[in-house]
């Protein structure tokens, strides 16, 4: 079915559930998107996402473009097939790769020249190259070149790049329009809003993208060392000026308590390594916060690693056991942990999305902080 996004519910908080249509299968919202950055979520299978609830997969045209490459893809019949997964897939642009990776970059309104972190070969990414490169991985939703600014910044260097970031827009849709069949099902073409955490700037990143029409917007930029209450106060503003009836995307972010503050403010979508990164370094998150399983508090606990959890992991594993797993060295502890922090961040949206249609977001949000704020600095967050 064609690119479509139907608004069920909106909370009295300004909470939002929503269903996204692709020709992959629909995704309900707020939606979290597990990280494949390389094709792959790290020591996860398909089927293990499957089994914890992933509806879509998010995975990154600046690595893919490097390593395999795209024609490569292409040849095996695009990124679903390559990796064998069914359901939908966005790609993020690279924009963020190439400023935090790429060394020697240089950034023009022409574009992107950086040097390979892999192999040092000189590469040049443009608005147009970009978008055809998306086209040949063969994703879902494609996301625009943009640039993003380091934080802090001045505002001289936020504008210039929240211009060219339009710029870049502009050319995009130029290249193959905002929607686009290729290989028998649609993709469509998301705009990316900078502005770093200047308010006024990002109002007008924002509304020079909503008068190009794109059928969904990102918020870029974010959780690149800004404070807290910076992201929060960015986050809402920008969501405030956006489309009401086209999906909104907060750009890798973050943390559970990140997630339920961005969809209080209006947010459908987001995606972050948080939770996979952690799980490979033995944290995990519950529903009371999080705790490390190398803790030595762990190597007699037979308990799972949180009594209220459903996933595949709590049902059969204790903290003594991935304790052990961790010490050893075992690869099955990080898979564990990946699927359990995964569940734990789906499991979340699924609960979000049922309490905003139901009308008590504001009052779950409440227990929600009851039970995870401990952990959580108290001049941040409203517990």
């Amino acid at each position: 079915m064609p690119f479509s996004f139907e608004l069920k519910a909106v909370d009295r908080s300004g909470a939002r559930a929503g269903s996204i249509q692709t020709d992959h299968g629909s995704i309900e919202t707020p939606i979290f998107m597990p990280v494949g950055t390389q094709g792959t979520v790290k020591s996860l299978s398909p089927g293990d996402l499957e089994n914890v609830g992933a509806q879509i997969i998010l995975s990154n045209t600046y690595h893919l473009h490097l390593r395999p490459g795209e024609e490569l893809i292409r040849e095996a019949g695009g990124i679903h097939r390559f990796m064998s997964w069914k359901g939908p897939v966005l790609t993020d642009s690279g924009g963020y790769q190439v400023f935090s990776l790429a060394d020697l970059n240089r950034i023009t309104d022409e574009g992107v020249r950086f040097k390979s972190h892999i192999d040092g070969s000189m590469r040049f990414l443009t608005p147009e190259n970009v978008v055809n490169i998306q086209l040949d991985i063969g994703s879902d939703i494609m996301m625009v070149l943009d640039q993003c600014v380091e934080y802090p910044c001045s505002r001289a260097a936020a504008e210039d790049a929240l211009d060219r970031t339009t710029l870049w827009a502009k050319r995009s849709l130029e290249e193959h329009g905002a929607k686009m069949t290729r290989g028998g099902y649609e993709r469509v073409l998301f705009a990316i809003v900078q502005g770093s955490v200047f308010h006024d700037l990002r109002e007008k990143s924002a509304r020079e993208l909503v008068s190009l029409d794109f059928p969904g917007y990102a918020i870029g930029g974010l959780s690149v060392g800004e404070p807290k209450k910076d992201l929060l106060e960015i986050t809402g503003l920008v969501a405030g000026i956006l489309p009401e009836e086209k999906p909104r995307y907060l750009m890798g972010v973050g943390f559970p308590e990140d997630l339920v503050e961005a969809v209080a403010r209006g947010v459908d979508m987001f995606d972050c390594v948080m939770p996979t990164r952690n799980a490979r370094n033995g944290t995990v998150f519950m529903s009371n916060g999080r705790t490390i399983l190398k803790n030595a508090s762990n190597a007699r606990d037979f308990g799972p690693i949180d009594p209220d959890c459903g996933c595949h992991t709590c049902r059969n594993y204790s903290r003594a056991y991935l304790r052990h797993l961790f010490m050893a060295g075992e690869m099955l502890g990080p898979r564990l942990a990946s699927c359990h922090n995964l569940y734990f961040y789906l499991h979340l949206m699924h609960q979000m999305r049922q309490v905003i249609k139901d009308g008590d977001f504001l009052e779950w949000r409440q227990d929600f902080y009851s039970k995870y704020g401990d952990s959580l600095k108290k001049d941040q967050y409203p517990i």
